[in-house]
């Protein structure tokens, strides 16, 4: 690995292209057991200067604040309620201005690194409405000026709320025998804008909902709204639900699959310990041992530390549960996954600490309005329950399914001609990753990069599945560009995230008004996200032109039965349409 250059394996790369997919696949599956992406050091370089310029951006907004301090007094005013607030609503616009999670090399975006306003704030670009049938003056799919108004006035808000001061006094807190002098927050005024504006431009497009990951920082923004008291109960409640809602999607077969692919990604472990996270990193590319204990060992931490902490009130036991779940959190962080959470990781780092560290006398019994916060929290638990149940007709992030491994997928595989209608059709401001790639590194080394793209899905339990289906698709699967759903969405509308409903029928249909694809051009393999326990997973094969071609369901335990290049599961077809 070099400073620009990845690591990759050392194969003749055109005997390698002249191999089939599968075998293909194999070798760059071999060669991410222990090197993972192979990312070079300036992309991790890049992160780590985007962290450090998230933290010094929250200081620097809460610093602002009138009266509270300058940045050299940082130790005397971070526990102020409104570095919290301030903290949260950076975070916010960091991530809906797209500087957080999906952005740049490990997501597959190179130049260039961020979608986000560059497709929002540009009419004509493609917008996915969650539900045009049911909410009027939604339908369509094109961008108008009224949409980047939206987006302008998101942008908007969010800083004039972070730019308040704080001239709110804390109020009650003598009738609990609670000291307050001192305290204020932003005046819930200030709040208002952005909490109203930001549902209205999701309900006419999803992906900047999701890209402000709404379901924890526009949910906590709503209990600044609360009296204090309520906002740091609240505000605790949200974030155990976070981490038992990730706990729980954790319950399953699929997940030792993601530890195993994340770790070997992850840059500061050496590779005598990677080899430890499968069976055999050769032959045998399942979870071993290592990744298995890593990951009920984290599931454990994620269910157990926030019950710790949510009924401790301070002490010995308080500091200790603080420690651990500080270094759950980093160890997330030192691992850079793809989709790079980064930032959320150092917010849920600090949120701890100021919630259940410096504010850990509050608890139940002190809840001054509990309608709205345990009403709220049963809307937030509900949320989870139904993204669980019918997780078709919910995102995984509200569900807080983050690292199941359940995710919705798809594959998009075009045939010869088909990608450079795509590029030249859809209004977008990057073209998919190989053209990207292609100003910056030998076609060689794209093909190989590309190629470890695939590898990484197939390592996960879905991608098994996704391989053996290339056949039901299309009668020449070895002659199509295939390209994972992710990384169409993340260039047809700016942001991808994991959540596989982005890139399903909606798009598809989005894509298809601006290219007019043939029968048979454009074929799309999408698996939907089982419920929870459900040990079968559905999935659907779509012509761009002509709609459903096959569907059917495959079971878990072969996929889990199976080696990463081997696709010949025992697929049950439901339906099926032909196959031209």
């Amino acid at each position: 690995m070099g400073f620009v250059s990845p690591s990759l394996p050392d194969v003749d790369v055109d005997q390698w292209r002249a191999l089939p997919r599968a075998e293909r696949t194999k070798i760059l599956q071999q060669h991410w057991a222990l090197n993972g992406f192979g990312t070079p050091y300036a992309v991790y370089l890049l992160y780590l200067l985007k962290i450090g310029l998230y933290i010094l951006g929250g200081l620097l907004f809460a610093a602002a604040t009138p009266g509270i301090g300058g940045l050299g007094d940082v130790a005397d005013w971070w526990t102020e309620p409104v570095v919290f607030q301030k903290v949260i609503l950076w975070t916010l616009l960091f991530e809906v201005l797209g500087f957080g999670c999906g952005f740049g090399p490990l997501t597959l975006r190179f130049l260039p690194p961020i979608g986000t306003f560059l497709y929002w704030l540009r009419p004509g670009t493609i917008r996915l409405p969650p539900w045009p049938e049911r909410v009027p003056l939604t339908r369509g799919s094109t961008r108008t000026v009224a949409d980047v108004v939206l987006y302008v006035a998101v942008i908007a808000t969010a800083l004039w709320a972070l730019l308040a001061p704080a001239d709110r006094a804390v109020t009650g807190l003598a009738s609990q025998g609670l000291a307050s002098e001192g305290l204020t927050v932003i005046e819930p005024a200030r709040l208002i804008p952005l909490l109203v504006v930001l549902p209205i431009i999701g309900l006419r497009d999803k992906t900047i909902f999701l890209a402000a990951r709404s379901e924890h920082y526009w949910v906590t923004s709503l209990v600044f709204l609360f009296p204090f008291i309520d906002m740091v109960v609240a505000a605790k409640l949200i974030m155990v639900a976070i981490w038992w809602g990730a706990a729980t999607s954790k319950l399953n077969r699929h997940f030792p699959y993601v530890v195993s692919t994340m770790i070997a990604n992850a840059p500061l472990i050496p590779k005598f310990l990677k080899k430890h996270l499968w069976r055999d990193p050769v032959d045998d590319i399942t979870p071993g041992w290592l990744a298995r204990t890593l990951a009920h060992g984290g599931t454990v931490v994620e269910f157990g530390i926030p019950l710790v902490l949510l009924l401790s009130r301070g002490g010995a036991v308080t500091t200790v549960a603080l420690v651990i779940i500080v270094l759950f959190h980093l160890q997330i962080l030192s691992a850079i996954p793809m989709g790079v959470p980064l930032e959320w990781n150092v917010l849920m780092m600090f949120s701890a600490v100021f919630l259940f560290g410096h504010h850990a006398e509050y608890g139940f019994t002190d809840v001054t309005q509990p309608v709205l916060v345990y009403g709220l929290v049963a809307l937030i638990v509900g949320s989870v329950v139904w993204g669980n149940l019918r997780p078709d007709q919910w995102s995984f992030l509200p569900s807080m399914r983050y690292y199941a491994g359940t995710w919705a997928t798809s594959v998009w595989l075009f045939a010869d001609g088909a990608e450079a209608k795509y590029a030249e059709h859809v209004t977008k401001a990057a073209q998919l990753p190989q053209r990207q790639l292609a100003r910056l590194y030998p076609p060689d080394t794209v093909d190989l990069m590309m190629g470890k793209l695939a590898a990484w899905r197939g390592l996960h339990t879905h991608g098994r599945a996704m391989l053996g289906l290339y056949p039901h698709a299309t009668d020449d699967p070895e002659a199509r560009f295939a390209v994972d759903g992710e990384m169409v969405a993340g260039s047809a509308i700016g942001w991808n995230f994991g959540d596989g409903h982005l890139h399903h029928e909606r798009l598809l249909e989005a894509v298809q008004e601006r290219c007019a694809f043939e029968p048979g051009e454009l074929r799309v393999i999408m698996m939907e996200s089982p419920p929870m326990g459900h040990p079968v997973q559905q999935y659907r094969i779509v012509d761009a032109a002509t709609g459903l071609v096959e569907e059917g369901e495959v079971d878990v335990a072969d996929m889990v039965a199976h080696q990463p290049w081997e696709g010949d599961l025992p697929f049950r077809v439901r339906g099926l349409a032909g196959t031209p």
